[in-house]
């Protein structure tokens, strides 16, 4: 039995997330008061006759503030009774959130005529302080659009019922800012850049022509090698401390070549050793 909790902030994508959900065939149910979960996992989860094995419920600020600080007791609670709970939170810069309600002119669930759009995000941070600090991965959308969106929860829940840590392997531009959903960041901007050499800057990291390029420098074999048996002596401590995901994110200047080549590395390294590793690389997608 697995319950899957969708949380986060207005605007950042939590709708799209029940909707692949739905898709994936959980018994999806949205704006569900936290103190009514444990009546929800009774009738949906462990009554044998409703032969639903997997729920998502989605929750946001519009619960009353006394239920959203009991979520961890409650979460604690249905795991004695050995339902596998899991939360993601969804959540993007404050910029990115007061553009999209902008641009779809959406009423933000906690404005009113004395709450501005900006104080009302604000005030949302606060009131899910308890879910997103006890959430099991967090999904910073501020980059994404809704089918990035999709194809990466997909990804983060392939094979879904192994044990296995899912780990993602994700390089960045720093000029775009650091991806705040990250649990490891490495700064590879100390390496030599194939961007100063002019027939490179049309290709990525993807490309043979900037793949030889790295291959040739020995800076780039040692951090590599130092990065990848750093990891490997460290995921597994984070797994024996029932961690479900883990975001690596690996940046650069632009986030176009060093960092997209490391990623692909380590991501390839992995995948010799474990089940649900994945590769995504943010600036390639825009």
């Amino acid at each position: 039995m697995k319950l899957l909790i969708v949380s986060g902030m207005s605007g950042s994508g939590k709708s799209v997330a029940l909707n692949v959900l739905e898709d994936l065939g959980y018994y999806c149910l949205d704006n569900l008061p936290v103190s009514l979960l444990p009546e929800f996992a009774e009738r949906v989860l462990i009554n044998k006759q409703s032969r639903v094995d997997r729920a998502a419920v989605g929750i946001d600020a519009r619960n009353l503030t006394g239920d959203l600080g009991s979520f961890p007791e409650i979460i604690a609670k249905l795991r004695e009774r050995d339902i596998e709970c899991e939360t993601f939170f969804l959540t993007a810069d404050e910029n990115t959130l007061l553009k999209r309600f902008s641009e779809t002119r959406r009423r933000h669930p906690l404005t009113s005529q004395n709450v501005t759009l900006a104080d009302a995000i604000k005030r949302e941070g606060l009131l899910l302080e308890p879910i997103s600090a006890s959430a099991d991965l967090r999904i910073e959308t501020s980059h994404t659009n809704v089918h990035q969106l999709r194809d990466l929860i997909v990804k983060r829940l392939q094979n879904d019922h192994a044990r296995s840590m899912s780990i993602l392997f994700e390089s960045f531009g720093f000029k775009n800012g650091v991806p705040a959903d990250a649990d490891f960041v490495f700064d590879v901007r100390c390496l030599p850049n194939p961007h100063w050499e002019p027939s490179l800057r049309p290709f990525s990291g993807l490309d043979r022509p900037v793949i030889e390029f790295l291959e040739a420098e020995p800076s780039v074999n040692r951090m590599l090698e130092q990065m990848y048996h750093f990891l490997h002596d460290w995921i597994p401590q984070f797994e024996a401390d029932n961690r479900s995901y883990m975001t690596i994110a690996i940046g650069c200047t632009g986030g176009q070549h060093r960092s997209v080549y490391l990623a692909e590395q380590l991501a390839r390294r992995f995948q010799r050793i474990r089940v649900n590793i994945q590769v995504r690389h943010r600036e390639l997608l825009s």
